[in-house]
């Protein structure tokens, strides 16, 4: 339920690239198989009204609805419940870094996400739909409720009109499209080998991208099967489960990996199992947040690396082109914002009047049997059927015109 001042117990938790490394913004990364059973335990441990988790390459952050103070001693309670294998260094370290956002700062916040304004690169369609797909898992977990719902379906709304009515997204420059154009330059032939780990969304789009390009030789890995297959079959490619990719034998120019893994999936000795003893120059799109290439790899072999924290040097070079279209988008953030402000005070109404059906229906019960009782027994079936459909009219007008008058007077209000 909405209640009287309801923006006040929406609070933002967030890490993105301005305040913390990739590397440790993937710690908290939560695998999707774990997610339901640590988060839905943390919601009921810390009291919280509502939740949703968004994760991405870049960034992870916490939407919640509660009446307690977010603060410091919060969020370390917070951190301490849902990653127990931190030590106290780190549950301090991300107490310490998390922004946080709260009221009519959340809302600002996540439109600014959704607008791809706050993003690490600027203009990123790809984030309208991981908020999207993170809210309908949260929603499927049962963590969030009404407050978070109507912020979403706001915040997509707005988000549509953003990337309409602005050019913010005209020059593409997302993690997919850096990334493929960093592999063009390098004049890499269409017949490279290419090995797909990790069939996600980021991956998917990756792959088909190359092959709307002309490359044509991919092998998938995925921790689930079925999704390689999915996805090698639009490839005309080949699919294996992660675990067979230590025992692959048939070589590759290039890797592309992007997975939800919490430790890195190509190890140095898995890496030179791939080589073949081939120890020509390959290239690896690393992507992932850890990233899944081990360090070592880079340092020990011939590794063209391509990765977040490179791609996110690229994309400084674009902020300059799309700076004009900013001041567009914050106007509309703006106007938004106060849309937001009105659809809560709207929402809180209709839920202040969603007893007035059963009180009328109380009413229209006590007097049909109990206070004219008698004076309705003595009348034809006729007159009986007048009365039901005068007081049914009535029953109706008196559920919908408090709400109406309700709306009416909130919005003269508003325009005082």
């Amino acid at each position: 339920m909405i209640e009287k001042n309801n923006i006040d117990s929406l609070h933002i938790v967030a890490f993105t690239h301005r305040n913390l490394s990739v590397n440790d913004i993937g710690k908290l990364h939560i695998e999707e198989c774990n997610q339901k059973e640590r988060l839905s335990f943390l919601k009921d441990k810390m009291g919280l009204k509502e939740l949703m988790f968004l994760s991405t390459c870049n960034r992870v952050e916490f939407v919640l609805v509660t009446d307690t103070n977010v603060d410091i001693e919060f969020l370390n309670s917070y951190f301490h419940e849902l990653y127990p294998s931190f030590n106290e260094a780190e549950t301090n370290l991300f107490s310490a870094k998390g922004s946080v956002y709260s009221g009519i700062d959340a809302v600002e916040h996540l439109l600014s996400v959704a607008s791809s304004v706050d993003s690490m690169i600027v203009g990123e369609r790809e984030i309208i739909s991981q908020v999207r797909e993170a809210f309908e898992s949260s929603h499927k977990m049962k963590l969030t409720g009404d407050l978070i719902r109507i912020l979403l379906r706001h915040t997509i709304e707005t988000a549509k009109k953003v990337y309409t009515q602005t050019g913010i997204a005209q020059k593409p420059v997302s993690v997919v499209s850096l990334a493929y154009h960093k592999l063009r330059a390098l004049n890499i032939p269409l017949d490279a080998r290419i090995l797909i780990i990790g069939a996600g969304v980021t991956n998917t789009n990756m792959s088909r991208f190359l092959k709307k390009h002309g490359f044509t030789n991919f092998t998938v890995f995925n921790r689930t099967l079925k999704k390689a297959e999915k996805l090698a079959g639009t490839l005309n490619g080949s699919a294996h489960p992660l675990p067979m990719l230590k025992k692959f034998n048939k070589g590759f120019d290039i890797i592309i990996t992007c997975t939800g893994s919490e430790d890195h999936i190509i190890t140095p000795k898995i890496y030179r199992q791939l080589l073949q003893g081939d120890e020509s120059k390959k290239v690896v799109i690393d992507i992932a947040i850890p990233q899944d290439l081990h360090p070592e790899i880079i340092s020990s072999h011939k590794v063209i690396h391509i990765s977040v924290n490179l791609l996110q040097q690229i994309s400084n070079d674009n902020l300059l082109a799309r700076s004009n279209e900013v001041q567009h988008v914050e106007e509309i953030i703006s106007d938004a914002m106060k849309e937001f402000h009105h659809i809560c005070q709207v929402r809180s109404v209709e839920l202040a009047m969603r007893e007035v059906p059963n009180t009328v229906k109380e009413i229209r019960a006590t007097a049909m049997t109990e206070i004219f009782k008698d004076e309705l027994s003595q009348m034809d079936e006729a007159s009986l059927e007048t009365i039901e459909k005068i007081v049914g009219y009535m029953e109706k007008k008196y559920m919908s015109i408090p709400m109406l008058m309700a709306k009416e007077i909130l919005l003269k209000k508003q325009s005082l």
